[in-house]
């Protein structure tokens, strides 16, 4: 019996070779058609064991490099909430000061983004609104932390704002004189109580070593427990005075208060007014852990609106000469204010009066808790002679 045509024994790899026998029997033609099925089903076999294995490895790939792809992701949030200017390009700006520096400060708009603005001899600070909508003009020591304001400048080569023009309400420049007059002294105060408490703290360990000594000797030698209470009571004595030391770090005290005069209707500091500053600045620079205030006022001439600005002018004028002249820290310099003709310290119906009432006051204030002395820690005196009685 023949199972195929020429062409399909041509095409069966396990059938006959050409010129060889044609003739099979059923049972050969079953085993022909059965390897023929076993070596189709291998090959398709081996194509899909392919298949899985690049499947495998390009589900192995993608999640080698998916974290990578999330940090790239989370770098452009991350620089998202500050703004950079691109140089000579002009912007406007409005927003909160977050953080004021001698020469600069950081706004931070509506949406949290914040930008570096750099203030100029050319900067112009002034009020909106008034008389003909002219405003109010005030130096730069009023940027305050808390103004909201607006600022109109160009950029720099830096990505910076140079600020041409700043802009905010009177209410608001209040508000955060309020604001900044109760938290620079809370600041001061918080960072020198930290100083204070890693000194407290070397102090106790320092006191507990030498407790430990003392003890050892006092059991050694006769009279040990009267030694060791002396030793006990010393050392309470000495964490008491700490305690009040650092209960004294929220607390300044006057040391010296300086009037400086003015002419009338004037903010112009005079010759002996230049040198009554220096006096000052050189006292305080001395100091440790010292803070000015500086208030402006003024004499009952004029309107009371008037002398409310002039006094401001004139507290102004002296931050200014102390600050350049002396490189007093802003972070010395307790918010100005301008009281006007409120707390005179004459009679204002007299020439002398009102001459005694143009006046800027300044205080040099010192931590009382640093000004104090550190405590001490008295040795008991030792029996020289242990075997002796007292």
């Amino acid at each position: 019996m023949r199972s195929g045509g020429p062409k399909a024994w041509a095409d069966d790899p396990t059938g006959p070779k050409p010129g060889a026998s044609t003739t099979l029997s059923a049972s050969g033609a079953r085993e022909v058609s059965r390897q023929t099925f076993a070596q189709r089903r291998d090959k398709k076999m081996s194509n899909v064991s392919s298949r899985v294995k690049f499947i495998g490895l390009a589900f192995a790939l993608a999640l080698a490099l998916s974290p990578a792809a999330f940090a790239q992701g989370g770098t452009t949030t991350a620089s998202a909430n500050s703004r950079t200017v691109a140089s000579g390009q002009k912007m406007t700006i409005k927003g909160v000061v977050t953080r004021r520096d001698a020469d600069s400060f950081v706004v931070q708009d509506a949406n949290g983004v914040e930008t570096t603005v750099l203030l100029n001899d050319r900067t112009s600070v002034k009020t909106k609104g008034g008389f003909l909508r002219g405003g109010t003009n005030y130096g730069v020591t009023a940027i305050l932390r808390g103004l909201n304001l607006e600022v109109e400048g160009v950029g720099d080569s830096s990505g910076n704002l140079v600020a041409n023009k700043i802009r905010f309400n009177e209410s608001d420049l209040r508000t955060a004189r309020a604001v900044t007059s109760n938290v620079v002294p809370v600041e001061n105060r918080v960072g020198a109580a930290e100083n204070r408490i890693g000194q407290v703290e070397q102090n106790a360990q320092r006191l507990s070593g030498q407790l430990d000594e003392l003890a050892a000797v006092s059991n050694a030698a006769r009279g040990g427990a009267k030694a060791a209470q002396e030793t006990a009571d010393a050392a309470v004595a000495g964490v008491n005075a700490t305690n009040e030391r650092i209960s004294a770090l929220d607390d300044y005290q006057v040391q010296n208060t300086t009037s400086i005069l003015f002419k009338v209707g004037s903010a112009v500091l005079l010759p002996d007014a230049r040198q009554k500053l220096d006096q000052v600045a050189q006292q305080a620079l001395s100091a440790k852990g010292y803070v000015l205030e500086i208030s402006g006022f003024a004499s009952s001439d004029g309107s009371t609106e008037a002398n409310r600005r002039l006094s401001q002018r004139r507290a102004d004028t002296v931050i200014r000469y102390l600050v350049e002249s002396h490189n007093i820290p802003l972070r010395r310099i307790i918010t100005p204010y301008g009281y006007g003709e409120l707390n005179p310290v004459a009679d204002n119906t007299t020439r002398e009066g009102r001459e005694q009432n143009r006046r800027v006051e300044v205080k040099v204030l010192v931590n009382r808790g640093l000004i104090q002395g550190a405590p001490q820690m008295s040795t008991p005196s030792q029996n020289p002679n242990p075997g002796s009685s007292e």
